[in-house]
């Protein structure tokens, strides 16, 4: 679409001109403001039209103050026929308006343009517009309009846009003159509010339609074919099913298609990729199954290929579209589906590519050592499959690489020093595989890092300080790993951190005595998180990547981290007090240092106020239980079991929401209600045992006190003289 703008030229005056210019254009210059062709009044009806529309309308933002005057040019929004004056455009989108559409609007008869989007308008839509019977285009999308759609409006015959969508209480069944009404309407946009029932077939036949958006409402009925040259379709997030037509009326015209979230059944034909035309194909959140045809090949012009979260399987085509050094795919999500194999070779010829999802699938072998060629790639997502081999050392040839996540596969190696050349990497997932050797120090160079989860490998060495570089994190996980070593200090200095997993491995040492880090104290808490969530996974972190195509070269990428606010130290071999000011953080949800070898008393807690998870378990705690933890309101989970802590616990402070928190203190006595005072002796040690943390040992001491008693038995024996005269007897 070309646009063409009419710009007026003026020279400059000159003052020894002045006797050259007549009287007449001195004077009407500045009344019109240099503009001839603008300078006229509102027509007296429609002026008062306006204002009796602008009674009823809230404006805080005073947008239509301007309207005074009879200067039609001066009037915020609207625009008026030259000659007459007749208001023939509305446009008042996004100026915070709100309140009820007075009818006094349907006076302008001359109307062609009425646009009221994104605002706050309420009630139901007025039955007069009806009569705008020049009415082209009318836009009241983004608002709170309610009810039902006007039967009026099918008296729109001139209407070429209906653009209604997000107004969320506005729905009933789609009335069945939707498609008929006006033999040029080409533009239907009623998605996101609340339509149910079927698609009226007249839709089907529109032949003037071009753009249709249906989408995010409760339309059922199955999927059907369009009769139509569409360009644009969207019937996501509803209710349809039924398998995929091949839209044959719009071969050479449609370049968007969004079925997402259906209830759509059976294969993709291979038709769809004659669609010649198509930029983006989302078929996503439905339940598409059987192989991808070897010939469903799209052009190149295709950018967005989503096809996750359906039961897709087989293998990975070999090619699945077209693809020049300029053009082609730009995100191909394949993830969430049962696709087994190997990776293809040819997905590296998708020179394009900027985002790749195949996660959750079935895939085996190696990464392509190739993939280094898609020197465009932001998100590689090969997570939660079998794949194995070592982390392709090419991988560093995608320089632009944002976010990069292996995690669940059977991947091992070790972490290349090289891989610091990704310097514009957010997030490192490569947790839950067989990754081995020590984190390199040239990933020092890996400063824009700030998802970090490498637990659950096979990694070892101490904390160095290529991970003091990483001054944007915000999640780090090393967990179930062999790290040992201290902990240093500077780990809980980190600007934007709010969460520390350093669990299940073998530091040693004390807990650093620090200033926690201000992001730790700053949490207000996650009012979205379920209130019974479970304690255990609180310390994961989901994370949602999202990426948007702008254009055919421009991908937008963001991502949202979700993660409780907290350090878990468990299961490591750390001793002595935990130190007063790790009991200072207010803003910490989580806080897991069980199972470390922990001694001295418990401080106050009156300050963690946001706390919904405490395990200070299966330590050498002693003192007394500090009553102000029963003030905590949030916590949901507290385990203090298998220390030393002595004294009493009052039965009115409410820890009975916490049975078994204090098992496995024999000196500290419980009171019950009405049953006096119980102790908390031990019983059999839940979790990790002593022989599971000293189990070589025990068994050298089991062998070396067998022989020592074999020993002393047979000198015993021999020392008799009545045993040896018995055992020299009965063997000859």
């Amino acid at each position: 679409m070309e646009l063409k703008w009419v710009v007026a030229v003026f020279h400059p005056w000159k003052p020894s001109e002045l006797h050259t210019l007549p009287l007449l254009l001195l004077i009407i210059l500045p009344l019109c403001s240099f503009n001839l062709s603008q300078c006229f009044d509102l027509d007296p009806e429609d002026k008062a039209s306006l204002l009796l529309f602008r009674s009823s309308v809230k404006d805080p933002g005073q947008s239509l103050e301007t309207w005074v005057g009879s200067n039609c040019t001066s009037w915020t929004g609207i625009s008026c026929e030259n000659r007459t004056g007749r208001v023939v455009s509305v446009n008042l989108a996004n100026m915070n308006l709100s309140g009820k559409v007075h009818p006094g609007l349907c006076e302008l008869s001359f109307l062609e343009y009425l646009k009221l989007s994104q605002n706050n308008f309420n009630g139901t839509i007025p039955t007069c517009f009806g009569s705008l019977g020049s009415l082209k285009t009318l836009d009241l999308s983004h608002n709170s309009f309610s009810g039902v759609l006007p039967d009026d409006i099918m008296r729109l015959r001139q209407l070429t846009e209906l653009v209604l969508n997000a107004n969320r209480e506005l729905g009933g069944v789609l009335p069945w003159w939707i498609g008929n009404f006006s033999s040029n309407l080409e533009k239907l946009d009623l998605s996101s509010n609340s339509f149910h029932g079927e698609i009226p077939e007249s839709v089907f036949y529109l032949k003037s339609l071009k753009h249709l958006d249906l989408g995010d409402n409760h339309l059922s009925g199955n999927i059907h074919e369009y009769y139509q040259s569409l360009e644009f379709l969207n019937l996501a997030s509803n209710r349809l099913s039924g398998t995929l037509p091949c839209f044959s009326a719009s071969t050479q015209s449609l370049t968007v298609m969004i079925l997402a979230n259906n209830s759509l059944v059976g294969g993709i034909p291979t038709c769809i990729a004659s669609l010649e035309a198509l930029t983006h194909l989302n078929l996503s959140f439905n339940h598409l199954s059987y192989g991808l045809s070897p010939r469903l090949v799209f052009t190149e012009k295709l950018l967005v290929l989503d096809l996750s979260f359906n039961d897709l399987s087989g293998p990975l085509p070999s090619k699945i579209a077209e693809a020049t050094e300029k053009s082609g795919l730009v995100l191909l999500d394949l993830s969430h589906n049962h696709f087994s194999g190997k990776i293809p070779l040819r997905i590296t010829e998708l020179k394009s590519l900027q985002a790749l999802f195949l996660s959750h699938n079935l895939l085996t072998g190696a990464i392509p050592a190739r993939i280094g060629k898609l020197t465009y790639l932001q998100v590689i997502d090969l997570s939660h499959n079998s794949l194995s081999g070592s982390i392709p050392l090419d991988i560093v040839g995608c320089f632009q690489l944002l976010a990069l996540m292996l995690n669940n596969n059977n991947i091992s190696g070790e972490l290349q020093p090289e891989l610091d050349a990704l310097d514009s990497l957010k997030i490192l997932d490569v947790s839950h595989n067989k990754i081995s050797g020590e984190i390199p120090l040239t990933l020092a160079g890996l400063k824009s890092l700030e998802i970090v989860d490498l637990s659950s490998n096979n990694l070892s060495g101490a904390l160095n300080d290529a991970i003091t570089k990483w001054s944007n994190l915000k999640y780090l996980s090393l967990a179930q790993n062999k790290f040992s070593g201290n902990i240093s200090s500077w780990l809980f200095t980190f600007g934007a951190i709010q969460m520390i997993d350093l669990s299940g491995n073998k530091f040693s040492g004390v807990i650093p005595d620090v200033s926690f880090n201000i992001s730790f104290h700053n949490n207000s808490g996650n009012s979205d998180r379920a209130p019974k969530e479970p304690f255990i996974a609180m310390r994961n972190a989901e994370i949602k990547i999202s990426v948007m195509v702008i254009d055919s070269s421009e991908l937008s990428f963001n991502y949202k981290v979700s993660s409780t606010v907290g350090i878990d130290l468990s299961d490591n071999l750390l001793r002595g007090e935990i130190p007063d000011v790790l009991f200072e953080v207010e803003g910490l949800e989580y806080l897991n240092l069980s199972y470390n070898f922990l001694d001295g008393e418990l401080p106050s807690l009156e300050k963690m106020w946001n706390l919904r998870v405490l395990d200070l378990s299966h330590n050498s705690l002693s003192g007394q239980i500090p009553a102000n933890i029963s003030t905590l309101k949030d916590l949901v989970f507290l385990n203090l079991s298998y220390n030393s802590f002595s004294g009493s616990v009052p039965d009115n402070q409410g820890y009975q929401r916490f049975p078994g928190a204090f098992a496995g203190n024999p000196d500290l006595c419980v009171e019950s209600s009405g049953d006096g005072c119980y102790r908390a002796s031990p019983t059999v040690v839940p979790g990790r045992t002593f022989e599971e943390v000293e189990g070589p040992i025990l068994v050298w001491v089991f062998c070396v006190s067998a022989f020592v008693s074999f020993y002393f038995g047979v000198v015993a024996l021999f020392c008799s003289a009545r045993a040896r005269s018995y055992i020299l007897q009965t063997k000859f």
